[in-house]
Formats: C-alpha cells, sequence, structure tokens
C-alpha cells in the first residue's frame, strides 16, 4: 500500500526540541492544514464544519526512523521512552515513540475554522512541514474514554511548569505559544540540571532558558539569524 501526502501542516515549531510530546486540548499554538492541490477541493471539506475535533494522521517525516537492520528487515520490539529517564525500556507498541515499523503519528486536534481553504487546528504536536496523510472526524460517543488507564504516561498527566521571563521582545501570541511549550517542559526526562541552559527554536526566535525545580527561567529571546 502506497500513502500518499494529501497536505502539510505548517506553524511555528522549525525543531523537533519543544513540540508537545502529546495533542493538547488546552494548546493555544494554531497549525495550518494546506492541502496539495490534487486534494484541495471545496467539496472534500463539505460538513466538515459540523466537528470540534479532528483527527489527523502523520508521518514522522523529520524524527529518526526505526533503522532497519540487515536484509531481512528486523527491527526492534522495545525502545527507551523519555519520559522514564532514557534507561528503561518499554515495548513499541506501549509508547507513542517515533521508532515503529511504520513511521505513523495520531493525533486528536481542535479544529478552528477554515481559511482559504485550509483547516486552522489547535493542539497539533507536529513539526513545521509535516505530512498529512488522512483527516477524519473525532466522535466523542466512541472516541472518548474517560475511564481509561493511562500506563506509566499516569504521573505526567496534567504537569505544568512556572515560567517566569520576558516575553516583551516578542509578538504577543509568539510569547503566549512559547510559554505553553515551556510549561510542558520540553527537557529530555533524564536531565534535571538547575544549572544547565537550554535553547529552543520557535516561530523564528531562539528561547535560552533553565529550569530550576519546578521554575522555567527565560533567560533570553533572540530574534533567529536566516
Amino acid at each position: 500500500m502506497t500513502l500518499k501526502v494529501i497536505a502539510y501542516a505548517r506553524n511555528g515549531h522549525t525543531d523537533k526540541f519543544g513540540i508537545p510530546r502529546q495533542s493538547r486540548e488546552e494548546s493555544p499554538i494554531l497549525t495550518r492544514i494546506v492541502f496539495e492541490p490534487e486534494y484541495a477541493v471545496k467539496e472534500a471539506l463539505r460538513g466538515i464544519e459540523g466537528y470540534s475535533h479532528l483527527w489527523i494522521l502523520w508521518g514522522f517525516s523529520e524524527g529518526e526512523r526505526l533503522k532497519v537492520r540487515g536484509e531481512r528487515g528486523e527491527w526492534s520490539p522495545t525502545v527507551r521512552p523519555p519520559r522514564l529517564g532514557g534507561n528503561t525500556r518499554m515495548g513499541v507498541f506501549a509508547t507513542r515513540s517515533p521508532f515503529r515499523p511504520n513511521p505513523i503519528g495520531l493525533s486528536s486536534v481542535r479544529l478552528i475554522g477554515i481559511e482559504d481553504g485550509d483547516l486552522i487546528v489547535s493542539g497539533a504536536d507536529v513539526l513545521d512541514g509535516t505530512p498529512i496523510y488522512d483527516i477524519k472526524p473525532y466522535l466523542s460517543f466512541s472516541d472518548s474514554h474517560p475511564e481509561a488507564i493511562n500506563g506509566f504516561a499516569e504521573e505526567h498527566k496534567g504537569y505544568r511548569l512556572r515560567v517566569t521571563g520576558y516575553g516583551d521582545s516578542v509578538p504577543e501570541s509568539v510569547w503566549r505559544d512559547i510559554e505553553y511549550i515551556l510549561s510542558q517542559d520540553p527537557r529530555p526526562g533524564y536531565q534535571d540540571d538547575p544549572e544547565r541552559e537550554y535553547k529552543l527554536d520557535y516561530a523564528g526566535y531562539t528561547v535560552t532558558f533553565c529550569v530550576n525545580d519546578q521554575t522555567v527561567v527565560v533567560k533570553k529571546i533572540e530574534k533567529m539569524l536566516k
């Protein structure tokens, strides 16, 4: 089976570092879904405004893909989730790791609207330029399971850090997004050095920050060099 790219995601995430680990309902970050000419047909979106949320199926295009080792196409049945410190191995099908037999991602997003034939959504956990393979309506009566058990990810549900620093050097909408990204703690789960400085690129800006206890301290925000 050959998958066709029907659209590409466009947003401020120009680097993998800082992309939310999961799609989030409360995320203020907007993503524009720009359809390829073959699929930029108005009729294909007829009725989509009747849904508040959508599923998008996409490809891990820029991340490291599963390495096929040898001619027999061997693959690794376990991966090391960053949230578990990067040392504990879990079964690949018990995680959302990009190191999969097929590098396909699935995200639940909120539909904000349609603009010039593009879909505007919030909550997408994808890189700018991510290829999208399909879009389907989210149905609350079949897709929502409030009683679901979240495995080792349970302890990180609702996890947020306090963000301090100054965002007056960037547009308000960009600072809103940056503040949200930092509050989700983009650091690898195995790094917890309060003196270490991290750099995050978003929407044309480089943010330098460190994390002390449960607080993110923004050191500086600079315009990225072209």
